[in-house]
């Protein structure tokens, strides 16, 4: 069922494609993600973005 609404949408895309602005904000928005990427691979992350470990409390009965 999920491949025929695909299909649907893809004719509706095909009849009434994008705007041009559309489409370069979609790219924009692909670009941004694909350069925060590389950099954090490159870079890596600044230590005010890690995730701290919080440590598991121990109940002594």
């Amino acid at each position: 069922m999920n491949q025929l609404r695909w299909l649907l949408r893809a004719k509706r895309w095909a009849q009434n494609p994008p705007s041009p602005k559309r489409v370069k904000f979609v790219f924009a928005i692909i670009a941004a993600c694909i350069a925060l990427v590389v950099v954090e691979k490159t870079i890596g992350l600044p230590d005010w973005m890690q995730v701290e470990r919080q440590t598991k409390i121990r109940i002594q009965h």
